[in-house]
């Protein structure tokens, strides 16, 4: 097989190191210009996704979803009244999340570094902020309603803040969407069970108000995924068809530019039926990041990145989850891999997003 190779590496957002200075100098060292961006790799207490927002609710401890020993969902016995709902809500304090105070301090971390010449100029600080499921699937189901959105607001007010401390053309903003697609595909109920109907609607417009936030001068991503607890799906997609679909209806939503698109590929699909989809997705100017990549896998990931080549012929490649979790021998594995299968950066890629903002780039 004839060898392939994509430009550039994409960095989903949790990586397994101790510290935020780890992660810059070990992204920078082991993917040496291959990036166009970096996140802070979500490290110590926040690489369990969204778990750390479990604090958020502190004040009101009732309204978190219980679990047993088994971490399958305790139900809400006896059901609280609508009364008893809106009164616990709202003894809720103002909702902070706490995403600008992590982003903001490691922004001083990346600009340290750059300064001494670790972290390239030009390499954007990567901000990684979760869409509202994957916050609210750890509020109890009857409270899920009358909290959604109350931690939106919380959400696009330290959005906000972030942008408000970090000039724009350092910044890029990355939205996690997962639990949509366990909704979507009705995997793992009742942890993933919607609380609104009509379910996709609900999701499009939702995911839509999140892009449409984010300043027109900032470049932002959408990482679309399919969970990566115990290392595994929540749910095994036949193909990218939904992906693509979530995709396609979210551009036609969204009023500004969507910087670039990363979607998950398993480790076992390296068939053509499974990028098939690929073929209707629209996307423009938009940059697409395949999760290829997988530990102890370099043979594969090239197969898999052959076979996508046949579908789309411009994309670059990352993991296809964060690596929060990765084992310390997976994380060598997967960055010499990522680094193998990939060529550098052109002056042109570096620099294209960034030029494409500063000429007020039309949507998407």
């Amino acid at each position: 097989m004839a060898a392939t190779q994509v430009r550039g590496v994409h960095l989903v957002g949790s990586v397994c190191l101790p510290s935020t200075e780890d992660v810059f100098r070990q992204s920078v060292e082991l993917l040496p210009g291959r990036l166009r961006r970096i996140p802070d790799g979500e490290t110590q207490h926040r690489q369990n996704f969204t778990f750390w927002q479990l604090a958020v609710f502190q004040a009101v401890p009732q309204i978190l979803r219980k679990y047993d020993a088994t971490m399958s969902t305790v139900p809400v016995d006896p059901v609280p009244s609508d009364e008893e709902i809106q009164r616990a809500v709202k003894s809720l304090p103002e909702l902070h999340t706490g995403y600008d105070v992590v982003a903001i301090e490691s922004y001083q971390t990346f600009t340290k570094l750059r300064r001494e010449g670790v972290i390239p100029k030009g390499v954007k600080f990567q901000v990684s902020l979760p869409t509202l499921p994957n916050v609210l699937v750890l509020v109890a189901e009857p409270y899920q309603a009358a909290v959604e959105p109350l931690y939106e607001a919380a959400l696009l007010r330290d959005l906000r803040k972030i942008e408000q401390a970090i000039p724009p053309e350092d910044l890029t903003i990355q939205w996690d969407a997962a639990s949509e697609f366990a909704m979507l595909e009705g995997a793992v109920w009742p942890h993933f069970k919607p609380w609104f109907s009509p379910v996709r609607e609900h999701l499009d417009q939702q995911l839509a108000r999140l892009t449409n936030a984010v300043s027109p001068q900032v470049e932002m991503g959408v990482h679309l995924c399919y969970g990566d607890l115990g290392h595994r799906h929540f749910f095994e997609p036949k193909d990218m068809g939904l992906l693509v679909d979530v995709a396609n209806t979210l551009k036609k939503n969204t009023q500004r530019p969507i910087t670039y698109f990363h979607m998950p590929v398993p480790k076992e699909r390296d068939d053509a039926a499974y990028f098939a989809p690929l073929k209707n997705l629209e996307l423009g100017s938009t940059e697409l990041y395949l999760g290829v990549v997988h530990a102890g896998d370099e043979e594969g990931t090239r197969r898999r990145i052959a076979t996508a080549s046949q579908l789309v012929k411009d994309f670059s490649i990352g993991t296809e989850c964060g690596m929060g979790r990765t084992p310390p021998e997976d994380f060598a594995s997967i960055m010499s891999i990522s680094s193998a299968v990939s060529s550098p950066l052109s002056a042109s890629d570096a620099n294209g997003s960034l030029d494409g903002l500063a000429n007020g780039s039309s949507k998407n």
